[in-house]
Formats: structure tokens, C-alpha cells, sequence
């Protein structure tokens, strides 16, 4: 039997874009449906059952609601590149990626609360949505029938680095 991915275990397309309500609404009630205190009764099996799928729904959700998560779990199940497998990203790249981890290491000295740390938070912020939304769209392309490898691999380089702008995000003090 084919193993049931998060968007099937959620009854939802297989698409980067999702509606977040209807994602919610389909959580809740699969949920309810193999929650374990509803399989109390059960024998042990349907009880194991019960906690298995259970399980298995919310990490479905929790991959499906994070838009990171969401993308690095689609572009696995389009057979995209992992991010160890994209061993380069471009030089430029990098060297801003240096240059801003090296101003949030002398920003930290001024303060969790200072001005010019909540305006790199907002920039890191706005930075990691403008790569994830150019990921949703090149994930569209996938269905219009563009170059799979070459949409698979710019999914890929998106998704690799949104991460190095969650990890600078992670670094912010709190």
C-alpha cells in the first residue's frame, strides 16, 4: 500500500498555495475523527491505531502550516533537489548573508529592544516571504508544464535560501 502523504492524509491538493482556513477545518475534523480519547473503548490495536494516525495527522499539520516547512515537504514529493544536495549557492549571495549575520552580532550590543534590531527583524521577515512566495510561484510553474528539472532546481536554491534567512532570523536576540 503507497504511503499516504500530508496533503492526502489532509484531503487537500497537492500545491504550495493552500487556503489556511480550509487546512485548519480539515485538521480539526480528521483529527476529532482519530483523536485516541475517542477510541478509549477500543481493543488495543484500534487503540494503537488511533495514536498512530493521530500522530501522523498532526505532523501533517505542522508541516502543511508553516509555508518553509511546506515548501522544503513539496519540493521532496516533486523530487526536487535537498538542500545538501544544492552544495553552492552563489558567491554574492553568501557574502551578504556574512555581511548581515556580522551587523546583527554588533547590533545585539545595543539591545534586544533597539530600533535598528526590530528594522533587521522586519527586513529578514519581509526577505524570507519574498523567497517563499517566488517559490510558490515557480511551484505553480510545475502544473503549466515549464522545464521540471530547471523549476525543481530554482525551488530548490528558493528553499536553501530562505534558510540561511531563517537562520539569521534565529539569531535575533528575543
Amino acid at each position: 500500500m503507497p504511503e499516504v502523504d500530508h496533503f492526502e492524509r489532509l484531503g487537500l491538493p497537492r500545491r504550495f498555495d493552500l487556503d489556511l482556513a480550509e487546512l485548519e477545518r480539515q485538521y480539526l475534523a480528521r483529527s476529532r475523527a482519530v483523536h485516541p480519547d475517542f477510541h478509549q473503548l477500543g481493543g488495543e490495536a484500534e487503540q494503537r491505531a488511533s495514536l498512530e494516525l493521530s500522530s501522523a495527522l498532526n505532523e501533517a499539520y505542522t508541516a502543511l502550516r508553516d509555508p518553509f516547512r511546506r515548501a522544503e515537504y513539496l519540493l521532496q514529493l516533486e523530487g526536487g533537489p535537498s538542500a545538501a544536495e544544492l552544495k553552492e549557492m552563489p558567491a554574492a549571495f553568501l557574502e551578504e548573508m556574512l555581511t548581515l549575520r556580522m551587523e546583527i552580532e554588533e547590533l545585539k550590543e545595543s539591545g534586544p529592544d533597539s530600533p535598528q534590531l526590530k528594522a533587521m527583524e522586519r527586513q529578514l521577515v519581509g526577505r524570507r516571504e519574498g523567497l517563499l512566495t517566488r517559490a510558490g510561484a515557480a511551484f505553480a510553474r510545475l502544473v503549466t508544464g515549464s522545464n521540471r528539472s530547471t523549476v525543481l532546481k530554482e525551488v530548490g536554491e528558493l528553499v536553501k535560501a530562505t534558510k540561511y534567512v531563517q537562520g539569521l532570523l534565529r539569531d535575533l536576540p528575543s
